[in-house]
């Protein structure tokens, strides 16, 4: 049996000496393949006795098991060290700085950018942002803020009003309330007197729909208004909230606003709001000159609108205010045209829009 250690000892050091796995294999067809030095071994088998046959058969075979899993082990070193290697080279060092600016993909729309802007001023001044249903039925829509029937707004050439339908578990002899595409995200405020205790501080960002197209509407655009109920709110309040909020917003020192009367159904007294501007060619500037130019309406909450949401208007009373989204959008970025917003056109949105990562803040700056 001494060739047959001589011959594993040979074949065992060639194995352990196997660099990478293309060495390995040679060594494996050297041995194993079919003109390999055991498989010559195994054919000596024939010319022998059966006694002799047996053991040296069990003797080749032990030897060729041997060398097969010595063949193994080592590819399995040999795999792992690659793989050392290769992670080893391909390693990047991320405290490196960039070689050049990588590409961006995509932009911000700007509607959703101011939207994310007028939220971080108001949640900085403690405000929650509540958010309700798109359709909306008459009740919260109107009737719960006090809209007179017959209003125009009320009527269909203002309003998206679904086909009318009998409301479940209404009782006989009820007219349901009809459901509706909302006007305005004032419906949310009704949700969120009806739903929470005073003191209440929200705001209402939302999509709203109105029957209206033209060069400066559009059937659907967006709001976001405001509301405090409270014991001791009061208009000075208001004014305080929105002129902080104007200065924030268009990034100016300072700016003046001018409250004129006005009519709401769900306010009173009720507001017109304009802020002092200057108009320089096709640029509008904020905090200086002597124009003014109005942005949202205002006032205080009507008591009827307290009575039918369930707060009594003896013990509290509120304000609440609305604007534009896309209004405001347009004022500060200098947007020309309303329907450019809503056209989706990629080569508009990558001058208008903004860097995926450019998160507003209020320390970092809302539009740098």
């Amino acid at each position: 049996m001494a060739d047959i250690e001589i011959l594993e000892q040979e074949l065992t050091g060639a194995v352990d000496n196997a660099g990478d796995e293309a060495a390995l294999e040679a060594v494996r067809v050297a041995a194993l393949g079919k003109n390999g030095a055991v498989t010559a071994l195994l054919k000596t088998l024939g010319a022998m006795s059966p006694d002799e046959r047996k053991t040296r058969g069990a003797a080749i075979n032990m030897l060729k098991d041997r060398v097969a899993a010595a063949i193994n082990a080592r590819r399995e070193v040999l795999k792992s060290a690659a793989l050392d290697a290769r992670l080893a080279s391909e390693t990047i060092d991320v405290t490196l700085p960039l070689r050049e600016t990588p590409a961006e993909a995509g932009r911000i729309h700007p509607l959703s950018q101011v939207w994310d802007e007028v939220t971080t001023i108001f949640a900085d001044m403690g405000f929650a942002v509540a958010e309700g249903p798109d359709i909306e039925t008459d009740d919260y829509n109107f009737t719960r803020l006090n809209f007179p029937e017959g209003h125009p707004a009320r009527e269909m050439h203002d309003t998206f009003y679904f086909n009318p339908k009998e409301a479940a578990g209404s009782e006989a002899g009820e007219k349901p309330s009809r459901l509706l595409l909302r006007t305005h995200t004032s419906p949310v405020q009704v949700r969120t007197m009806l739903s929470k205790t005073p003191p209440i501080r929200v705001i209402c960002p939302g999509r709203t729909y109105r029957s209206d197209s033209d060069q400066t509407h559009t059937p659907m655009f967006h709001q976001v208004e405001g509301l405090v109920i409270d014991k001791s709110s009061h208009l000075g309040h208001l004014k305080w909230i929105l002129h902080e909020f104007c200065k924030a917003f268009f990034e100016v020192d300072n700016v003046n606003m001018r409250f004129r009367p006005s009519f709401f159904p769900f306010t009173e007294p009720s507001l017109e709001v304009d802020i002092q501007c200057r108009r320089d060619k096709n640029e509008i500037r904020f905090g200086e000159g002597e124009d003014w130019l109005e942005i949202l309406g205002c006032g205080m909450v009507h008591p009827n609108v307290l009575k039918l949401c369930g707060i009594d208007p003896e013990v509290y009373q509120g304000f609440a205010w609305g604007m534009g989204i896309d209004r405001i959008a347009m004022l500060k970025y200098g947007i020309a045209d309303l329907r450019q917003l809503f056209e989706g056109d990629v080569r508009w949105l990558t001058h208008y829009g903004f860097r995926p990562l450019e998160i507003p803040t209020l320390a970092g700056g809302l539009s740098t």
